[in-house]
Parts: structure tokens; C-alpha cells; sequence
């Protein structure tokens, strides 16, 4: 098996990618199901924004022991526990339902002890892919650890959005079942080499994940980029407005608007894994990264529900390249002996991306309008694309993205 499929000569990174995928599936169903009943019950996107900032405060606020954990204990076990919360959460928020007891504040409370799950889980799970697979195989898994994710975007949502239309206690239960079956799975992964860090935890060596994004540029550009794009001009937490408001297509148009990004990615995964990326992978970052903001312009401002589907299938397609372009250079550019640290700051930069600016968008959308937000979050996106194209040139002038390989020693 080589080519296109070459990550999948290993049998471990057969199982991790089965166990990726299912983890992603049931938190993306539980996503969309609590986003859908908590806007259902109050018709507020304010509290669209509070699922996105309490699902990113975990990640924030452990940082610190997150990545040190992935680096000193075994990933495989971290990801496993992980996964096990979070079908607890998933049956709580099923007994909750079937009880007849719902409250904001208490889905909050339960949507952050599942931010507290993905904060472990995501240094872990980003480290463990090196250990598992040789470094000339690394960037096509890569490519299809994206799409694993990808693809249970556009399952997740749709199946999400039908169960919920039947009914959200069962949309609850199968992410439960499914989180159960990932978990049992992962630990079926036999144990991977891992170069730990032994030495003794001080505050440089909690800090070492920072300083070392800190000192190498590329790393630090590729991080922040996606994080300002995305902070300042995602739409996602939206959608449930624009399916119910503004496009009127209700829940199952609304798994549908969530699941086009998904389907726009995984046809951007036959090119990528077809055709590697070896020349100009920071331009083509760049530009990639520029024209997700025009598709946030165009899908903020349509009222067509066809050209609003289009606009995110290539939202999706676009984004999928950065993120293969971004991932790729980060792991390749990061010892194995500091890789957790380092991916629990990618964490929260891609937290902050996505949850905080979930929240921002709330809290914009509630204030000035759903239309405006979107657009003007893509007029940002754009903006701040050509300003990061010059604070870090270095990053711009990338051509193979495998140059910055590292040895396994820690720094």
C-alpha cells in the first residue's frame, strides 16, 4: 500500500484512525444537538456564544498540565480517559433530556466538563500520530487525519440534525454509544515508542511548549494565522440562525448547512493526498487562507440556500489545505520530547479559534446582527491574511514543508 493510502501500511495507525474518526462523529453529533436545543428553548444566540467560550476555558486554563501530561504520560491512555468523559457527558445530557429537566446552566456546566475532555484529548491525540507511523508516511497521515475529522463533520452534522429531528434523546444516546465503542477501540492500539520527557517539572519546563513556538517563527506565523482567520471571521455557531431565520430550512437543512464544509474538505482530501504539496506550501497557506475569507463574505450576504450550501463546501475545501499545510509544518518542525507542550499550545490557538470564536459571534450576532457579523468576519479574514503575509515572511517563503524535519530529542 503506498501512495495515496501509505499511512495505512501500519495496522496501529489503522485502529488511531478509526479511533479519531469515532471520537470526532459523537462529539460533533453532540455538538449539534445542543446547540440546536439550547437556541430551540430560548431563541437567544447569546447562548450560542457561552457554549463556545466554556467549551475553550478548559484548554486555556490547563494548558500548562495538558501538554505536560502528554509528554510524560502515555498518549494512548490520555486519549482513551477522554473519550470515556465524554460519553459520560453525552449521558447526562440524555438523562437530563428524557427527564424533563432542562437548564442553560446546567448544559453549560455539562458542555464544559466536555471542554475539559477535549483539552486532554487534543495534545494527545496530534503527539501520538508521530510515534505511530515513520516520518516519510507522516505527511499523508496528515492529510487523512484531517479528513478522518472532516469526515465526521459532515457525518456528525447530518446525522445529528436527522437524529434530533426524531428525536434529541436518541441524537444523545448514539453519540454516548459511539464515544464507548472509540474508547474500548484506542486501547486496542499496542504502545508506541515515545520519547518522554524525565526530567523534573519546573516552571521552564511547563513553559517550554510557549517559548518554543516563541523562538521558531514559522511555527508561531502558521499557529496565529489560523487562529486570527478563524477567530475573527468563522460563521459555524451560526448556522443555526441561518437555518431557522434567515434560509428557513429548519434541522434538517440546518445538518446540512454544518455538513457542507465537511463534504467541501474531503474532496479537497483526493487532491491533497494525489497530489503532495512540495513547492510554495506557505504561499499557497496564504492564498488559501485569504479566499476562506471570501467565501465567509459570500455565504454571509446570500439568501439562496443553494449558493449558501456552495459557500461552505468551499469554505471547507479551503480551510482544509491550511490546515494540512499548518499541521504538517508544526509536527514536523517540533521534537517528539516537547511535541505534547507544543500541540497543547496549537490546542489553544485552535480553541480560540473555534470556540472563542463561536462566542464572538454570538455576542456580535446579538448585538448587531447575524448578516453583519458574517461578513464582516470575512472582510477581517481577509485583512488579516495580507498582514500576516508580512510580520512573517519567513513563513511565506516555505516551499517543502518536510525541510524543518526534527530529530526525537527534546529542547
Amino acid at each position: 500500500m503506498s501512495g495515496r493510502f501509505a499511512a495505512f501500511k501500519h495496522v496501529s495507525y489503522q485502529r488511531y484512525f478509526v479511533s479519531r474518526f469515532g471520537a470526532a462523529l459523537a462529539g460533533n453529533i453532540l455538538s449539534v444537538t445542543v446547540a440546536w436545543q439550547i437556541y430551540a428553548e430560548t431563541g437567544n444566540p447569546l447562548y450560542l456564544g457561552w457554549i463556545g467560550l466554556v467549551q475553550f476555558l478548559p484548554s486555556l486554563l490547563l494548558v500548562l498540565v495538558t501538554g505536560l501530561a502528554a509528554d510524560k504520560l502515555g498518549r494512548r491512555v490520555i486519549m482513551g480517559v477522554s473519550i470515556f468523559l465524554q460519553m459520560s457527558c453525552g449521558l447526562t445530557l440524555l438523562a437530563m433530556t428524557a427527564l424533563g429537566q432542562f437548564s442553560v446552566l446546567f448544559v453549560l456546566t455539562v458542555v464544559t466538563i466536555m471542554g475539559i475532555a477535549r483539552a486532554f484529548y487534543s495534545p494527545s491525540v496530534n503527539s501520538l500520530v508521530v510515534n505511530i507511523v515513520p516520518r516519510e508516511d507522516f505527511p499523508n497521515a496528515v492529510s487523512w487525519n484531517a479528513s478522518s475529522w472532516q469526515m465526521a463533520t459532515i457525518l456528525g452534522p447530518a446525522i445529528g440534525g436527522a437524529l434530533t429531528a426524531v428525536s434529541i434523546n436518541v441524537a444523545y444516546g448514539v453519540a454516548a454509544i459511539v464515544s464507548l465503542c472509540t474508547a474500548v477501540l484506542i486501547f486496542t492500539i499496542p504502545k508506541p515508542e515515545q520519547a518522554r520527557d524525565t526530567s523534573r517539572t519546573t516552571l521552564t519546563t511547563l513553559l517550554s511548549g510557549f517559548s518554543y513556538v516563541w523562538k521558531t517563527k514559522i511555527v508561531l506565523g502558521a499557529m496565529s494565522l489560523d487562529l486570527f482567520a478563524v477567530l475573527l471571521g468563522g460563521a459555524v455557531a451560526l448556522l443555526p440562525v441561518y437555518a431557522k431565520d434567515v434560509l428557513e430550512i429548519g434541522e434538517f437543512g440546518y445538518g446540512v448547512l454544518r455538513a457542507a464544509p465537511g463534504i467541501g474538505a474531503m474532496l479537497m482530501v483526493l487532491v491533497i493526498t494525489s497530489f503532495e504539496v512540495k513547492k510554495h506550501a506557505g504561499l499557497i497557506l496564504f492564498v488559501f487562507t485569504a479566499l476562506f475569507g471570501v467565501m465567509h463574505v459570500v455565504f454571509g450576504y446570500s439568501q439562496l440556500v443553494w449558493l449558501s450550501v456552495l459557500a461552505l463546501v468551499l469554505i471547507g475545501a479551503f480551510d482544509m489545505i491550511s490546515v494540512y499545510v499548518r499541521e504538517t509544518l508544526i509536527q514536523l518542525w517540533t521534537p517528539d520530547g516537547v511535541r505534547g507542550r507544543v500541540n497543547a499550545v496549537n490546542s489553544i490557538f485552535i480553541g480560540a479559534s473555534n470556540q472563542i470564536g463561536e462566542a464572538r459571534a454570538g455576542f456580535m450576532a446579538a448585538r448587531w446582527g447575524t448578516v453583519f457579523t458574517v461578513v464582516a468576519g470575512g472582510y477581517v479574514a481577509i485583512g488579516v491574511t495580507a498582514l500576516w503575509a508580512v510580520l512573517f515572511p519567513d513563513l511565506r517563503k516555505v516551499q517543502d514543508m518536510s525541510s524543518g524535519i526534527r530529530d526525537d530529542a527534546a529542547t
